[in-house]
């Protein structure tokens, strides 16, 4: 670090320069904040014998065991974290959604000021209850009338305000809710579960594209408050597309729309079109595909072609780049694929065998529950890294895995010690041979917490105003997890601390040894 600041003193390194290099190796740092914790005001559910599950200690990142002074009592929500969405202008306002049907909204500014190594315990500051019933977390005003009345499938902040924020259920709705007031806008009954939504973060029209149980790609109009429009491609219909599992908008083209279904394939469309289909992204395509020549009303000559397949399993992960010259895929065959934005080749990025994705359920019951869910991952946003050297945040079920974007490399891998453990952690999936397995708290989802915050930031920064970074996640067993890059100072001071209580607890340890082997031989004998 010194080394660098005298570089930057003698104009070796610019400013942006010297800024990515300290980011990268933020980004290149995360690690488990388990002081940072999310009580939702669920509380242990007692067994038949009267006495309540043992629960690991959170901040103990061995995760062992405590006594009943010392347990965590608390989580999140009751049943499985489904969803995460994080304001992105100041990065302060948290959006939780689970499996129970509830929403809950949380402030992350209430936490310790610059002061990292401190627990802090957030409680929401807004809960909107399951339809029919009541608040049972006592946190916070609730909402219970216009809740959903299923698992909650996709979260997201309305793109250009903070004000207001979308959510998606198995219950067949997509809703628009008042972020200050936790009471919803407008609902719309698109006649199939939602399993995922998005809205344009650049584009005027205001359409929110819902993935379905229908193969269609729905259009919602914010504006007319209706359904305007069903993206279908010839043979969709009655044919074996199935679901679509994943939509994302891109950044750079307000009215182009990336959409993965359970048939394996990656379609883009141009919902400006009548026809509205530009191409189908195809796994085999290494050279991509020249400029569509195009007549004077800006139609196509020649169709995209219609057989092609982006993954053999379903695609249940889209996003792109900041810039939108990259797609990012991922599906139940356990591939990552990058796409070039401009000509569709596939980039033949190599993330290896360690990737895990796949359906969360073998039941036919819980298929359209679990097993279609939508994966979040997300792209380090460009400027934070030199030129071609983003990074991919990936949920590879029980960890998060940070890989080289365009290598396919594994940089870290995020564990949380007691991951493992929890009220309600276990969810079977199917192997490709079709067996069973138990995936024990699978991270459900994961969010980037990139905003200044605050007003004391500018240019590229990360995190809110008291945090350099960071990242949350929603796991199944209903807790939500903070991760954040080591800092050089904080980290000397959370070293001193951990060495201190550790010499306490070894104090201690040594005098119950005394005081036990006095009373057992009538003497006392110090152990070293």
């Amino acid at each position: 670090m010194n080394g660098l600041l005298f570089q930057r003193s003698l104009g070796i390194l610019g400013p942006n320069e010297f800024a990515r290099i300290q980011t990268t190796s933020l980004l290149t740092s995360f690690s488990a904040a388990p002081r940072l914790r999310f009580d939702g005001g669920e509380r242990a559910v007692s067994h038949a014998s009267g006495s309540t599950a043992p629960e690991p200690v959170i901040g103990d990142t061995g995760g062992h065991w405590a006594d009943a002074s010392s347990r965590v009592s608390f989580w999140a929500h009751q049943a499985s974290v489904n969803a995460l969405a994080l304001e992105r202008f100041d990065g302060r306002i948290l959006i939780s959604g689970g499996s129970d049907a509830t929403i809950k909204l949380w402030d992350l500014e209430q936490g310790p000021h610059h002061q990292l190594p401190q627990t802090h315990t957030y409680r929401p500051v807004a809960v909107v209850a399951r339809a029919g019933s009541s608040n049972p977390s006592g946190h916070g005003p609730s909402s219970a009338a216009a809740g959903h009345r299923f698992g909650i499938t996709h979260l997201s902040f309305y793109p250009f305000d903070s004000a207001a924020f979308l959510s998606s259920s198995h219950d067949q709705t997509l809703k628009l809710w008042s972020t200050e007031t936790a009471s919803v806008s407008g609902t719309f009954h698109l006649g199939a579960r939602v399993y995922t939504h998005a809205t344009s973060p650049i584009a005027s029209h205001l359409l929110v594209a819902c993935g379905t149980q229908h193969p269609a790609v729905r259009l919602v109009d914010l504006r007319s408050s209706s359904a305007v429009q069903s993206l279908v491609a010839p043979g969709q219909i009655g044919g074996s597309a199935g679901a679509a599992l994943s939509v994302a908008w891109s950044p750079a083209h307000a009215h182009v729309l990336a959409s993965g279904s359970v048939d394996g394939a990656i379609r883009i469309w141009d919902v400006r079109r009548s026809n509205a289909l530009v191409a189908l992204l195809d796994q085999e395509d290494i050279t991509g595909l020249p400029p569509i020549t195009t007549t004077k009303d800006n139609t196509p000559r020649a169709p995209p072609r219609l057989s092609a397949k982006a993954h053999t399993g379903p695609v249940n992960s889209l996003t792109w780049t900041d810039d939108g010259s990259y797609l990012v895929s991922a599906g139940h065959d356990a591939q990552i694929r990058v796409w070039d934005a401009a000509t569709g080749a596939n980039t033949l990025a190599n993330f290896g065998p360690t990737i895990r994705n796949s359906s969360s359920s073998s039941s036919h019951h819980h298929h359209h529950q679990m097993g279609a869910h939508h994966l979040s991952m997300f792209v380090s946003p460009v400027g934070l890294t030199p030129p071609r050297n983003e990074l991919l945040f990936f949920p590879n079920e029980t960890e998060i895995l940070v890989m080289d974007l365009h290598e396919g490399n594994i940089v870290t891998r995020l564990r949380q010690g007691g991951m493992m453990i929890g009220p309600a952690v276990a969810s079977s999936e199917m192997t490709s041979r079709g067996e069973e397995r138990s995936v024990r708290n699978r991270v459900m989802s994961i969010v980037w917490r990139g905003a200044g915050g605050g007003g004391d930031s500018s240019g590229v920064v990360m995190g809110g105003s008291n945090s350099p970074g960071g990242m949350f996640s929603g796991h199944s067993d209903g807790q939500i997890r903070a991760w954040i890059p080591r800092l050089e100072g904080v980290d000397k001071e959370a070293e001193d601390g951990s060495a201190q209580e550790d010499e306490t607890m070894k104090s201690k340890k040594r005098k119950v040894l005394d005081d036990a082997y006095r009373t057992l031989m009538g003497r006392q004998i110090t152990f070293c």
